[in-house]
C-alpha cells in the first residue's frame, strides 16, 4: 500500500512528455523554471529575444534526455503572441504549459520617470502576458485543458517608489491571473501566477553587497536567508502539474515569509 502511495504521488508531479512554453527561459529565474520543467519530463520551447543562455539550457536538455527549442522573438512585438502559439503546435504539435516569465525592471525617481520607459516595461510585463495568454489559451481549448503561470514579484503586493511600471504591472499580472482563472476554469485551464521574493542572483548582488539594505531584508524575511533560485522550482513543477488541477486564480508567494512581517 505504501508503494502504491508513493507511485501516486510521483505520478501526480509528473510532466513527462509536457509540452511547455516559457518566455525568458534561457537565463536568470527562468532557466530554473526552464530546468524543472525538464527534470519533471516535459519539453520546453524557450522564446527570447536575445541567445544568452541558449547553450547552457540545450547542455541541460541533452543531459536529462528531454528536447528543447528556441524562438528568437521580441514578445513585444504585433503579432509575436500568434507567432509563439504557430510555431509550438508546428514544433511539437501541441503546448500543455504556458510561463510568462519574461519582464524588465526600470528605476528612476518620479520626476524624472520617463514615458517611454514606463510603456516599455508595461508593453513586456503586462500586455505580452495577456496577448500571449489569449493565444495559447485557444490551443488549450481545443485540446480541453492545460496550465498558464504567470510571475509576479513581491511587489504585486507592495509599493516601490522607483520603480513605477514595473510595480503597476506586478499587480497588473495578479489581477489579470484571476481573470483568466475566471473565465478558463470551465475549459480545464488553471491559471496561477507565482511571487518569487528575494532571490539570490547576479541581479541582486549590489542589493545583497550593501550591508544596511541586506540586514533590513534579511530581518524582514522569516527563513532569515536569501532563496537559491533552486528554491523555486518546486512550486512550478507544482502549478504546472497534475497535483494543482484544483488549484486556480492564486498566486503562490515564495518568499520564506517575507510577507508576513
Amino acid at each position: 500500500m505504501e508503494k502504491e502511495k508513493q507511485s501516486c504521488n510521483q505520478h501526480l508531479f509528473d510532466l513527462t512528455d509536457k509540452v511547455a512554453v516559457i518566455t525568458g527561459g534561457a537565463s536568470g529565474l527562468g532557466s530554473y523554471y526552464t530546468k524543472a520543467l525538464l527534470s519533471a519530463g516535459a519539453n520546453v520551447l524557450i522564446v527570447s529575444y536575445d541567445d544568452q543562455g541558449v547553450k547552457e539550457m540545450n547542455t541541460f536538455a541533452s543531459e536529462v534526455g528531454r528536447r528543447i527549442e528556441f524562438l528568437k522573438l521580441d514578445i513585444t512585438q504585433e503579432y509575436a503572441a500568434l507567432t509563439v502559439s504557430s510555431e509550438v503546435i508546428k514544433r511539437f504539435g501541441k503546448v500543455d504549459i504556458l510561463i510568462n516569465n519574461a519582464g524588465i525592471q526600470i528605476r528612476n525617481d518620479w520626476q524624472n520617470f520617463q514615458d517611454k520607459d514606463w510603456e516599455k516595461v508595461i508593453n513586456l510585463n503586462l500586455n505580452a502576458v495577456y496577448y500571449l495568454s489569449h493565444e495559447i489559451a485557444k490551443v488549450m481549448d481545443k485540446q480541453i485543458g492545460g496550465k498558464i503561470i504567470n510571475v509576479g514579484s513581491m511587489q504585486s503586493f507592495r509599493a516601490g517608489k522607483f520603480i513605477f511600471p514595473y510595480t503597476a504591472s506586478k499587480h497588473g499580472v495578479i489581477g489579470l491571473t484571476k481573470s483568466y482563472a475566471d473565465a478558463l476554469a470551465p475549459l480545464n485551464i488553471q491559471v496561477n501566477a507565482i511571487a518569487p521574493g528575494y532571490i539570490d542572483t547576479p541581479m541582486t548582488k549590489a542589493l545583497q553587497e550593501n550591508k544596511t539594505r541586506n540586514d533590513e531584508i534579511i530581518a524582514h524575511i522569516p527563513a532569515g536567508h536569501w532563496a537559491n533560485p533552486s528554491e523555486l522550482m518546486g512550486a512550478i513543477i507544482f502549478l504546472a502539474s497534475n497535483a494543482s488541477n484544483y488549484v486556480t486564480g492564486i498566486t503562490l508567494p515564495v518568499d520564506g515569509g517575507y510577507l508576513l512581517r
